[in-house]
């Protein structure tokens, strides 16, 4: 089976897809853009995290499926665990991609810096235009929340970054002395009641219209030339927003690891054990 790994500065996503080599895999396995799912899960980001422990942290959540994985695609947007997280994967052996500068994706990046694009948005890029083929406007609510434009040609043009949700209200929280951290989901109406339904409007309404304004904005920018458009919501409080926004019209869930999946294909097998050393370090 397929491990992928998204290491982000909250949580670890981790998806187990079945193994498109695997013998008894089907002629089309490996072109298959959105497989089934053997199972995910989702853990807390510690920094301070060593190989050792990662490793020992992922194989209790894999449990019996643990030595059924065969082969690892994973990235990391904390450069603390970046280089414990190779050590980890180069530990365990067998094929695996790390994405980084180096690796092949396919997504050309049309960007001043190429290198200061994160690989969690190259590989919501990837796996966007590979689901629908058309441009598409990336909305990834996470700890910031990212806004990632791509061309009908499947290029990354850019985009927008804010603040995430949780970040936000812990700001408003630890600098308000009468306002505290409460729970995320969807108030009574937008004018609240009281204070805790007034945190709830601001930031889940808040948070909608800012998205929708940027998507707006960005669409008017693309113009009539960019052709139809996919506006699209991911990340770990997709669930809670893709509903109040008037512009996200879909919503995948495990965006960036279908696009972990898609670069272990196009390096895979023959390829994935030699991709570690072309990595910049």
């Amino acid at each position: 089976m397929l491990l992928c790994i998204d290491v982000g500065n909250t949580q670890i996503a981790l998806c187990l897809y079945a193994d498109p080599f695997a013998a008894d895999a089907g002629a089309d396995a490996a072109e298959t853009v959105n497989p089934a799912l053997v199972r995910s899960w989702r853990m807390r980001t510690d920094r301070r995290m060593t190989s050792d422990e990662l490793e020992v942290s992922i194989d209790a959540l894999l449990g019996k499926y643990a030595p059924q994985v065969t082969g690892i695609a994973a990235l990391s947007t904390v450069p603390s665990l970046l280089r414990e997280l190779r050590m980890m994967i180069d530990r365990r052996g067998g094929p695996h991609v790390i994405v980084g500068p180096g690796v092949r994706t396919g997504v050309p990046l049309l960007v001043d810096n190429p290198r200061e694009v994160g690989a969690d948005r190259v590989m919501n890029t990837l796996a966007a235009h590979r689901l629908f083929g058309t441009a598409c406007i990336v909305v990834d609510f996470g700890t910031s929340t990212n806004i990632d434009v791509v061309s009908a040609k499947g290029e990354f043009l850019g985009g927008a970054l804010a603040p995430g949700i949780e970040i936000s209200m812990e700001a408003l929280a630890s600098r308000a002395a009468a306002l505290r951290t409460v729970e995320l989901v969807r108030p009574r109406s937008v004018i609240g009641k009281n204070t805790v339904e007034c945190l709830q409007s601001g930031v889940l309404f808040g948070f909608a219209g800012q998205v929708d304004g940027l998507v707006r904005r960005i669409l008017a920018e693309l113009g009539p030339k960019a052709g139809p458009v996919t506006v699209l919501g991911t990340g770990g409080l997709a669930p809670l927003m893709a509903g109040d926004s008037e512009t996200v019209s879909e919503y995948v869930p495990d965006l960036t690891l279908l696009g972990l999946r898609l670069t272990y294909l196009r390096n895979a097998r023959t390829e994935a054990a030699e991709v570690p050393a072309r990595i910049a370090r």
